[in-house]
């Protein structure tokens, strides 16, 4: 018997206080609409599959349940929980709050089907979660800028460095940003960052292990500011929304664009097709470093209070498999991190999404905003904004951010 809840955070003392029976699963999310109905097709295929076992999911709004899960995972935890990978479930693993779930990955082969989100969800060597869902971030282009100039579609960086000149004396933008929310330049450097150094120097430099005064990091501004110092990049992007920033790529005024693969909806909205709207990996920077890619992760975890384990993990080996991921990035979307799963042949993104992240070895970084603390992220972003304004002011802006981190990682 299948039992989905749909509560407002005001309902989770009531939640909280249910009895967990024997093969009764407690599973916590915070699911829009159209994945919440996708989930209760795969809990009714998983249910009819273990008749035994009743999936009991009750859904919350996003913004409460960002707030709750720190109540009730130390309160009356579920069974199982969404949350994110990477950084963002560290706190809890690191906590005791989140189970390892090492054995579910063995026993169903997901060091290979779930390889390229593996680094993702390991801590200490174990694996902490089941990854479900993630969106590919990238270079999205107008075809009809490059033919104007008679540009190739690089795959190295001094190729796309080329390019802007080419840009550049056509009056066109080579790359364009929105920056007044600060977060879309966090994109272009974290992928500045992972071409240049890796990904776990990456993530070693977002846990505050490394100081932002060190050579490789100048290193990553370095190959940055031949965007910025040339005049690359659109100059107004501080006072641009990224939407903004979205119309002059639509209207050809720029070119390129950083950005994740949600905006696909915003340029064909302004009138660009699969004729004139193209996507490209971030270019090869350093080709000693293994490709990562910057992919925002969704993950589903066993919780360590949980009350009815077998059963949670017999979930949780469902949800890593293909058919259930398949169902589920259909509903939102978005990309299957299971290798053997589907997307859509028609959507020319989606399946070079799928492609591009399902192949990658190097890692998946899950953003900026993500990976680092919410403190050192916004003074971060601060700091790359301001960069691509006055790049003469890099020391300035690096001295300040590792005070920041000196301070924020004690």
């Amino acid at each position: 018997m299948r039992s989905i809840l749909v509560l407002s955070t005001s309902a989770v003392a009531v939640v909280a206080a249910s009895t967990a029976f024997a093969g009764t699963v407690k599973y916590y999310a915070d699911y829009d609409p159209a994945p919440l109905a996708a989930m209760e097709e795969i809990i009714a295929d998983f249910e009819a599959a273990n008749p035994e076992i009743d999936i009991q999911l009750q859904n919350f709004d996003h913004e409460g349940y960002k707030t709750s899960i720190r109540n009730f995972l130390t309160a009356d935890a579920p069974d199982l929980a969404n949350w994110y990978a990477g950084n963002r479930m560290a706190p809890f693993v690191n906590a005791g709050q989140f189970a390892d779930i090492s054995d579910v990955w063995e026993a169903n082969g997901l060091k290979d089907s779930l390889a390229s989100a593996l680094p993702s969800m390991t801590i200490d060597d174990k694996q902490w979660g089941i990854p479900y869902t993630y969106y590919q971030w990238g270079i999205y282009y107008n075809k009809d800028a490059y033919a104007k100039v008679g540009a190739e579609v690089p795959e190295t960086y001094e190729q796309f460095v080329a390019n802007c000149a080419l840009f550049k004396d056509a009056g066109i933008d080579c790359l364009t940003t929105g920056t007044k929310a600060l977060w879309p330049g966090a994109g272009i450097f974290d992928y500045m960052n992972l071409r240049t150094n890796g990904y776990e120097f990456h993530m070693d430099l977002a846990n505050g292990k490394v100081p932002w005064t060190d050579d490789r990091v100048r290193a990553t501004f370095a190959e940055w500011a031949k965007l910025v110092e040339p005049g690359y990049i659109s100059a107004n992007h501080a006072a641009l929304d990224w939407q903004d920033a979205a119309s002059q790529l639509v209207q050809g005024t720029a070119a390129n664009y950083v950005m994740g693969n949600f905006a696909v909806a915003v340029f064909k909205e302004g009138g660009m097709t699969n004729d004139t709207l193209g996507f490209m990996p971030f270019p090869t920077i350093n080709p000693d470093v293994v490709r990562a890619e910057e992919a925002p992760t969704d993950t589903i975890h066993l919780t360590a209070a949980a009350s009815n384990v077998e059963d949670a993990k017999a979930f949780l080996a469902y949800m890593a498999g293909a058919e259930a991921q398949t169902k589920m990035n259909a509903a939102m979307g978005q990309l299957p991190i299971n290798k053997d799963a589907t997307v859509a042949e028609d959507d020319p993104f989606i399946k070079a999404g799928f492609e591009l992240l399902s192949t990658t070895e190097g890692g998946i970084a899950q953003f900026f905003d993500r990976d680092a603390p919410a403190e050192m992220a916004k003074i971060g972003m601060e700091g790359f904004q301001q960069f691509m304004v006055q790049p003469d002011q890099l020391d300035n802006i690096l001295e300040r951010l590792e005070k920041a981190r000196e301070r924020i990682y004690q």
